[in-house]
């Protein structure tokens, strides 16, 4: 069955960087785009960014463009989220999704974004 498994989450300063990094198992991971989204308290959960299956193409929500890159490793089935320039807006749960006939999603990793 489909797997996915977030890692990297943690507290940091505003301008400070982080490094998400996402484990999926139970599917052809080099065949599928995989994307990342967020949701803060309170609020719906929202694109972030998606990788195109080969990682050649790449998509991002306007509030990270610029700030946030998203790679992956199809040797060791994980796709990245690196964050640099953070801000407090950017406070949230962080998922992990692949769509196989349905929506999969991880269980989620916190960023929390505060001096």
């Amino acid at each position: 069955q489909v797997q996915l498994v977030e890692s990297g989450g943690g507290l940091v300063q505003p301008g400070g960087s982080l490094r998400l990094s996402c484990a999926a198992s139970g599917f052809t991971f080099s065949t599928r785009g995989m994307g990342w989204f967020r949701q803060a308290p309170g609020k719906e959960r929202e694109f972030v960014a998606r990788i195109s299956g080969s990682g050649v193409i790449t998509w991002y929500a306007d509030s990270v463009k610029g700030r946030f890159t998203i790679s992956r490793d199809n040797a060791k089935n994980t796709v990245y989220l690196q964050m640099n320039s953070l801000k407090p807006e950017d406070t949230a749960v962080y998922y992990c999704n692949v769509r196989q006939g349905t929506d999969y999603w991880g269980q989620g990793t916190q960023v929390s974004v505060s001096s």
